[in-house]
């Protein structure tokens, strides 16, 4: 017997009209160097609308890659439903890459349109004559430097077209979307996400047991619409009515604070080095307001339990901790307390991974694929599936990546029966001390807590004895001083005393990755390089 429901496939261009159609008087807030632009939802689809013919009469034709070199702003987001609606394939480019991988990516991805923000065409410019695919450049906003040789003007595309393109009725697994992984081993792999996943993914993003974005908010949106689509938030925002505030390049402590006093959002997604800023600047900014917020989503880094605590009783901010990551749209686990839990145990829930999330599986294995108890102890690396997970990269083949199905994450940790994730480490970073492994992440997030530190990276060095033993590397706060030895001492109560590191150093910054990770690779270049004063303790 078969069922006699409708059967509509799932495309992006429904989410958009379902904006219009409901939610088309609410707003995006983009932020400009001269003031702050706005424009309504049915005005962004109306573009997008125009876009679209634009980019049809320039022969773009269905599957063929538009790659975005953009910030966070109106018109990035007027190329997010332009581009796959009319079954073309948006392809979002990290500003942020080294000019040899992005040239790479464009050519991986045969990427024959790019529309760049004119304040970033100095970089585009960099790879343009190492890029052959790309025969089309449209330049958003005035670029009068002329870097990029031959171009086109986005506005007067789009304003020389008419709204009403008549959208293509597309099949929902039809590419939609594609975004490269940030190569921190090897080259960067693309990822090539479809209407159906990216429309069941937005779903998620809605669910009270998930972030439960709903009309009632507006979004600081911090994390970049070139990472893996802005976790998702620019088509959640369509399909639940949330407004938007874009910040564009403005992504420091200060002016964030100023967004949050000026704009009011009640939620922002960012990475935890963004808000660790927040909270620096907020300490002595007389002005800091942010009592319009109820609610930070941080991913891509563990969140420190001190920072949770921090949003918590200073400004009453509920902070949620999001797992995922490129291949997985990225939401999989969010950690949010379950029902019932008691007050004084309210962080340590916050403190975990997450919680997995309706709609896909993970589970647990060891090095031979054996599948692992959920009892919160046994150790070992998350595999994930589920409709909005990759099951292949583009253009590359890794088998190592997935076993029967299933994603392997090289996340280490635990899981227990609640479904809470806990990872402890990247199984590229996990230190193996002795013939047992030293979380590094538990050991930043540690140290991280203490009043006097306001950044810890730990990596794996080589050790005589133990095989590999943690190297601290450690960025004080402004008119602050602490020892390595007070810093042991104050580690030693709170983690295991065979994990507690002889090697020391005191850094300016940690380095970042383009999506604002710690860059842990650079730093053991510059062990290897002999280029760390350290400090060995006894």
């Amino acid at each position: 017997m078969k069922s006699t429901m409708q059967d509509a496939p799932l495309l992006l261009r429904d989410i958009m009209q379902h904006g219009v159609a409901i939610y088309g008087e609410r707003k995006v807030f983009t932020v400009t160097p001269t003031g702050v632009e706005e424009a309504t939802f049915v005005q962004i689809a109306r573009r997008a609308e125009q876009l679209a013919a634009a980019l049809e009469k320039l022969g773009v034709q269905r599957g063929e890659r538009v790659a975005t070199f953009m910030w966070n702003n109106q018109a990035h987001m007027e190329a997010y439903f332009a581009v796959p609606s009319m079954g073309a394939v948006l392809h979002t480019l990290n500003i942020r890459l080294f000019p040899e991988q992005l040239a790479f990516i464009i050519n991986h991805a045969d990427d024959r349109v790019i529309i760049v923000d004119a304040s970033l065409a100095p970089l585009l410019a960099k790879v343009r004559d190492q890029i052959p695919s790309t025969t089309t450049i449209i330049v958003h906003g005035e670029e009068p430097s002329g870097v990029l040789g031959d171009t086109l003007d986005y506005e007067t595309l789009v304003s020389a077209e008419r709204p009403g393109f008549e959208w293509p009725l597309l099949d929902e697994r039809d590419a939609a979307i594609m975004c490269y992984t940030s190569g921190t081993t090897g080259d960067p792999k693309g990822v090539v996400y479809s209407h159906r996943s990216t429309w069941l993914h937005s779903m998620a993003s809605m669910t009270a047991n998930s972030i439960g974005l709903s009309e009632r908010d507006r979004c600081l949106v911090i994390v970049p619409m070139f990472h893996v689509n802005a976790w998702g938030t620019v088509y959640t925002a369509f399909f639940a009515g949330m407004e938007l505030i874009m910040p564009q390049m403005f992504l420091q402590g200060g002016p964030i604070l100023t967004m949050i006093r000026e704009l009011r959002p009640t939620i922002s997604v960012g990475v935890p080095t963004i808000w660790n800023d927040v909270l620096r600047v907020a300490e002595t900014a007389p002005d800091a307001d942010l009592s319009s917020m109820r609610g930070i989503i941080a991913g891509g880094a563990a969140v420190p339990r001190f920072m949770i605590e921090a949003f918590r009783d200073r400004y009453g901010i509920d902070v949620i901790q999001g797992w995922g990551m490129t291949e997985t749209s990225p939401l999989a686990a969010v950690s949010i307390p379950p029902a019932g839990t008691p007050k004084d145990l309210d962080v340590d829930y916050r403190v975990k991974t997450g919680r997995i999330v309706a709609g896909v599986e993970v589970r647990l294995t060891d090095d031979h694929g054996t599948v692992l108890p959920r009892d919160g102890t046994s150790l070992g690396e998350f595999e994930i599936r589920g409709p909005w997970i990759t099951g292949s990269y583009f253009g590359a083949d890794d088998p190592d990546k997935f076993r029967d199905g299933w994603l392997r994450t090289g996340d280490i940790g635990t899981l227990d029966a609640e479904g809470f994730m806990v990872v402890s480490d990247r199984t590229k970073d996990v230190i193996k001390s002795g013939g047992e492994w030293i979380s590094s992440v538990e050991l930043e997030v540690t140290v991280m807590a203490h009043p006097a530190v306001f950044e810890a990276a730990v990596i794996g060095v080589p050790d005589d004895k133990w095989q590999e033993r943690p190297l601290c590397c450690v960025v004080l706060r402004p008119d602050s001083t602490v020892s390595a030895e007070e810093l042991r001492t104050f580690l030693g109560d709170r983690v295991a005393k065979w994990w507690l590191p002889e090697r020391w150093t005191f850094i300016e910054s940690v380095p970042k990755t383009s999506v604002g990770k710690f860059d842990k690779k650079v730093l053991r270049a510059r062990y290897a390089e002999d280029a760390l004063d350290i400090e060995v303790l006894a």
